[in-house]
């Protein structure tokens, strides 16, 4: 039987699960790790602010503590919500998206950027790099100015973020891109086309490394 990779979306809308899974397509190997998404059906709509962030934390946690089955979790939002907590209640690996985008960029260049859902999000992301160390790597992060909801919604979800991301190329210095948000998994191969630059998914990063933890491990 082939182990399992959960990939937690921690917001209650399945639509951005469903959009994750599909994006992860590409990833489903014969004989591979099976990657299994789930939605915490008592999270918030999206996760947008540091009090959703606290929301959450305990609902995913709670989540991996229950799960018997799991060889690996992937944490699918760009906050990584307690990833160091989760990280303590279990012994499997556990992988936060942003942590994993940003490792991911770094392979790819030596700056990157990041487009973010909203404003409000951006100090968030900020404390996180700096914990991580890899601050100094980001040369910009820029805001759509959208809800989660309405970046799977929207009819001008991909006209911004290509309004974005040239701007964190061109005025920023950007070598890589990396998408914020798990929601926008379905712009990424577009927005690299046209940018011409590596644009980064990070639930892709996310489950790239945590099929090769898994596969060393078995």
């Amino acid at each position: 039987m082939s182990p399992v990779i959960r990939v937690i979306n921690p917001n209650s809308n399945d639509a951005v699960t469903s959009g994750i899974s599909e994006a992860l397509e590409p990833l489903r190997l014969v004989g591979g790790p099976h990657l299994e998404c789930i939605t915490l059906s008592d999270g918030p709509f999206g996760v947008e602010s540091q009090a959703d962030v606290s929301k959450v934390e305990p609902l995913i946690v709670d989540s991996i503590r229950a799960d018997t089955e799991a060889s690996a979790f992937i944490i699918a939002c760009y906050s990584d919500p307690g990833l160091a907590l989760c990280r303590e209640v279990t012994d499997r690996p556990v992988f936060g998206i942003a942590e994993c985008a940003m490792l991911t960029a770094l392979s790819r260049g030596q700056s990157f950027g990041v487009i973010a859902i909203l404003s409000q999000s951006i100090p968030r992301h900020t404390r996180h790099r700096r914990e991580r160390l890899l601050h100094n790597h980001c040369v910009g992060e820029r805001a759509l100015e959208l809800t989660v909801a309405e970046v799977e919604n929207s009819n001008d979800t991909y006209e911004k973020m290509v309004k974005v991301g040239t701007e964190l190329r061109d005025k920023d210095g950007a070598e890589v891109i990396i998408m914020g948000c798990a929601g926008m998994a379905k712009y990424r191969e577009a927005l690299e086309k046209l940018l011409e630059v590596p644009v980064i998914d990070p639930t892709i990063a996310a489950a790239g490394m945590a099929i090769n933890t898994v596969l060393l491990a078995n």
